[in-house]
């Protein structure tokens, strides 16, 4: 055998070591190479199985601790059509990303792979799948940065790195900047910078003012360093830099001696003596008279436009680094010495990551609209200052001298949304943190809790000014939220999702028992309409006749049934109390029924089973979770209090709109005070379909729509019976028999099992052709 060497220089040996490396890796990681994995278990079948699945294979969490390959520990919800286990090993970045992020489903393999980080985060992803509980589409944990994508680490960014940068920074974004910030901020410092040179101690500073605004003026591409850390002279940068490994890889590679591979050389040697570092010379800068005199006339001024820039910045959203640019220029180099501000212009030729002051590419981020703070998006903090004021206004203004009635009815029933996506993440938190039946017992309570407050306070409202107007605004609005809940929330997932994805399976079975559901709740909701129509006197208001002819029809307007017979006057109304009464207890009794069917007798058909994810080398205390069970208890009670002290802001402003507005009364309650509480359903809805996760879509409007039939009525029943309000369970024939086609025609879609943005489209088209009738549909009697 003969050897053929080859003469190397040390850096094209490094990068043949590293190459050899990856594709070991690589090779170690592949299914073929599965004889070097820990041995695989067949767990038992614990249930029904679908027949077309086998029994699934997972990894064995007490494995040997020293793996083939060394990763990252996850927890892997793995949801399978006949059965799902949550499994925590060791190889996640070892398995192939899903679609659409995090979690999506595979096509045309026997399970489907949900990523979950860790104990809780894979309770909240089984929570989704389980009846009677609300789905919530945000991590409750803090998710570590490193595996986050290469999106969410650029929008949690803090402008300190700079880095090298392909495409140009004249964008539209950047453009619009200079129109909507840089130009009145680099006005502020040319004012102040000659007033720094007359004090003339401050001369120094009136150079930086004059170098900052010109660097306010276009910012992009430049970075701001500290002068002692910027060399003198040529700096030699490696170009692969970026591809580098760290100490920690290093160790990694080191210690899984069986991932190396066979044949490689070893690295030479090489004795790299460490700079000797000159002593840090204490900062004189706190001691200068110039320091006091910037602080004392011109960092005020221009904190106050920093501060101003930031806010309008945050409020855009999609402008935040914007904010995040100026809240650092005030915070860090505004409090520099003059001579350590360095504005230089960044080098293309440069790969390497540098750490600066400040650093900033892009004014604008599409991508914003995720961006969260501790776990909470940021539409529903930025709302969170509009609840306030509303509360400080509408209760200081009730005569209406500053803010018109329905402007404060807008802004109130607009301060609802936040307070629902907090109640919603609250709600999250907590069951995902407790066991079964604590989080059943906040999904039913909590759950329903925003609409309850604006139907209890709009019937307390009408009880006093004596008027059944507001009654018939709730059965609007109880009638909007079954009919949104049927047709539009699934078709705009279905739509939305239905263009990313072409097709869109789901679990035709668990789609079944939602439906059954439905039948039952719209049964025993309008049985005491039905009754009243049956057993009920027509009754006209005005019966005329044009001609005096007693053989022609008479003409009549504004007929309805009568609940009252003139030889008993209380005879049907006896006979539909107690009907009402029965409803109302069998209806709580057969979400009882779905809960014990559907999570302990049948759980097999919502296709989840969850282990403990304590096993291999996955530790369940490392985690952060956003809010504690305590905080997330005192959210809900604190966003209970206020969304009542809102909806009776909606209940008190609305009367001016129902009164004097030429829309009917119908549409109002059908829609604004229907849909605009489940806003974050929608979105939460909206984003499983994107990452073609489209069961859990459909179980939003089918959640939402089974509670407020077997929970929410009933309560506002037994709200009745304690406090006479009037509220009688008869609706009108238009609520009637929009219910009823709107269930049997989403009965029809999810027959099948799988769906597109045709039928999405179908469903919302019908959505709006009921909205029309409702648009043009004359106003209640009592109204």
């Amino acid at each position: 055998m003969s050897y053929k060497t080859s003469s190397l220089v040390p850096g094209d040996l490094d990068n043949l070591r590293r190459r050899s490396v990856a594709e070991s890796t690589e090779n170690c990681c592949d299914s073929e190479h599965h004889h070097r994995f820990p041995r695989l278990q067949i767990h038992p079948n614990h249930g029904p199985q679908h027949p077309e699945m086998g029994p699934m294979a997972t990894p064995s969490l007490d494995a040997s601790a020293h793996h083939f390959c060394h990763f990252t520990p996850k927890c892997l919800l793995a949801v399978h059509r006949g059965l799902c286990t949550a499994v925590c090993h060791s190889g996640a970045h070892c398995t192939s990303p899903t679609r659409g992020g995090e979690e999506g489903w595979h096509d045309g393999t026997s399970k489907a792979t949900i990523r979950a980080e860790n104990e809780v985060e894979a309770h909240r992803e089984a929570n989704n799948y389980k009846f009677g509980f609300r789905k919530w589409k945000g991590n409750v944990t803090e998710k570590p940065l490193e595996d986050r994508s290469d999106i969410d680490k650029e929008l949690h960014t803090d402008l300190s790195i700079a880095r090298h940068q392909e495409v140009s920074v004249v964008t539209f974004g950047n453009i619009v900047y200079v129109f909507l910030f840089g130009w009145w901020i680099s006005l502020f410092y040319l004012l102040i910078c000659p007033v720094m040179f007359l004090t003339i101690c401050g001369a120094s500073y009136g150079k930086v003012c004059f170098k900052l605004a010109w660097y306010f003026i276009w910012p992009f591409g430049k970075s701001i360093q500290k002068a002692s850390n910027v060399t003198n002279g040529p700096v030699v940068m490696s170009t692969n830099c970026d591809v580098i490994p760290n100490e920690r890889d290093s160790e990694d590679l080191i210690e899984d001696k069986d991932c190396g591979p066979l044949l490689v050389s070893s690295p030479i040697p090489v004795d790299i003596p460490a700079p000797t570092l000159p002593p840090k010379k204490p900062s004189k800068h706190w001691c200068r008279v110039s320091t006091y005199i910037w602080l004392l006339l011109a960092y005020p001024v221009l904190a106050i436009v920093h501060s101003l820039a930031c806010v309008l910045s945050w409020m855009l959203v999609f402008s935040i680094p914007v904010a995040k640019m100026n809240s650092r220029i005030m915070t860090t180099a505004l409090l520099m010495a003059p001579e350590d501000v360095q504005i230089l212009k960044l080098d293309k030729t440069v790969v390497c990551e540098t750490r600066v002051i400040l650093c900033c590419y892009h004014a604008f981020n599409v991508y914003y609209y995720k961006y969260t703070v501790q776990g909470i998006n940021i539409f529903a903090l930025n709302l969170l200052p509009l609840v306030f004021m509303t509360l400080t206004v509408g209760y200081s203004d009730r005569q209406h001298k500053y803010v018109s009635a329905e402007t404060m009815f807008t802004i109130a029933i607009t301060s609802i949304i936040p307070l629902s996506y907090y109640i919603g993440m609250g709600i999250a938190s907590l069951s995902a943190q407790s066991n079964f039946a604590v989080g059943a017992v906040v999904n039913a309570t909590f759950g329903s809790i925003t609409e309850m407050t604006f139907y209890i306070t709009a019937l307390l409202r009408g009880h006093r000014a004596s008027t059944k107007c507001y009654e018939e605004i709730v059965k609007a609005a109880l009638t909007g939220t079954l009919l949104g809940c049927i047709l539009f929330i699934p078709g705009i997932c279905m739509t939305i999702g239905g263009i990313k994805h072409s097709e869109q399976r789901f679990n035709s079975r668990s789609a079944g028992v939602s439906s059954a559901l439905l039948f039952i709740s719209i049964g025993g909701v309008f049985a005491p309409t039905l009754f009243s129509k049956t057993f009920g006197n027509l009754v006209c208001e005005s019966c005329s006749n044009t001609s005096g002819n007693s053989s022609i029809p008479f003409i009549c307007k504004d007929c309805h049934y009568y609940t009252q017979s003139e030889t008993d006057p209380h005879l049907i109304l006896s006979s539909i109390e107690p009907l009402v009464y029965t409803i109302s207890v069998l209806l709580p009794a057969s979400y009882l029924i779905g809960l014990i069917f559907t999570l302990k007798t049948h759980s097999h058909i919502y296709d989840i089973q969850i282990s403990d994810c304590h096993g291999g080398h996955t530790n369940a205390g490392h985690h952060v979770v956003h809010w504690s069970r305590w905080r997330a208890l005192v959210v809900l009670i604190v966003a209970t209090v206020l969304m009542t002290c809102c909806a009776d802001l909606c209940t008190e402003n609305i009367e001016p709109i129902l009164t004097h507005s030429s829309i009917s009364q119908y549409f109002i309650g059908v829609t604004v005070i229907a849909m605009v509480p489940e806003i974050p359903e929608i979105m939460n809805g909206i984003q499983f379909a994107l990452q073609n996760n489209i069961s859990l879509s459909l179980e939003v409007g089918s959640c939402i729509a089974v509670q407020v039939c077997m929970i929410q009525i009933p309560l506002l029943i037994l709200f009745n019976a304690f406090y006479d309000v009037g509220f009688v369970l008869v609706f009108s024939d238009v609520h009637l028999w929009a219910s009823i086609f709107s269930v049997i025609l989403v009965n029809y879609i999810f027959m099948d099992g799988k769906c597109d943005y045709f039928q999405g489209t179908a469903l919302v088209v019908v959505y709006f052709i009921l909205l029309a009738l409702y648009f043009f549909a004359p106003s209640p009697r009592s109204c």
